[in-house]
């Protein structure tokens, strides 16, 4: 009778073993199952902001043309922010909309390079908040979610002072892969000072 005892304690503690193997390589497979559903929840909740972004008012087809679209929607909205921010005076929104490595070439010829330069020459703009600021936008170029071109026709006057200047102004933005910022701003006289 010991002797069965003893085999039926080792087989016994052989289902213990072989159950521990089965819940191990249960879990193994559940962190799997796991890690595959976190995978696709990613790659879903991607692809809903892209097709999202890619919408023509609600339609979210996720093609090429759908998302170029998105993107010129976004573009859309980057620019006028950014032109409205310099004529409302609002230096964080308009810092906020500029690359850190942004270049602008004032109609003079003076050159700031970097967002904290630019900042520096415009501070008396945004401290002033004087200047009347207007455009009409002649020409614009959005290639995807690379990079957009914008050309305007602006003034530039301080009436307490007389000033007044004309510029063809061009800026070019580009995607950091999330948002529009713009990085370089040229100026042309077309009326000087």
């Amino acid at each position: 009778m010991r002797g069965k005892n003893i085999k039926n304690k080792e087989k016994n503690m052989n289902k213990e073993t072989d159950m521990d193997k089965n819940k191990e390589r249960d879990m193994e497979h559940r962190k799997g199952h796991l890690a595959m559903a976190v995978a696709v929840g990613v790659l879903l909740a991607l692809t809903g902001v892209s097709a999202a972004s890619a919408s023509d008012r609600g339609d979210a087809t996720g093609t090429a043309q759908g998302w170029a679209e998105g993107c010129a929607e976004q573009f859309e909205l980057a620019q006028r922010t950014d032109m409205e921010s310099f004529r409302d005076y609002d230096r964080e929104t308009f810092r906020e909309g500029h690359d850190p490595r942004a270049v602008t070439v004032f109609a003079s010829g003076a050159v700031r390079y970097g967002i904290d330069a630019i900042m520096a020459a415009l501070e008396p703009h945004f401290a002033n908040r004087e200047a009347i600021w207007a455009w009409t936008e002649l020409y614009r170029v959005v290639d995807g979610c690379k990079s957009a071109f914008i050309l305007y026709d602006a003034t530039y006057d301080i009436p307490s002072i007389g000033y007044h200047q004309r510029t063809l102004t061009g800026v070019t933005y580009t995607h950091d892969g999330n948002r529009w910022l713009a990085i370089a701003d040229q100026g042309t006289y077309l009326e000087a000072p």
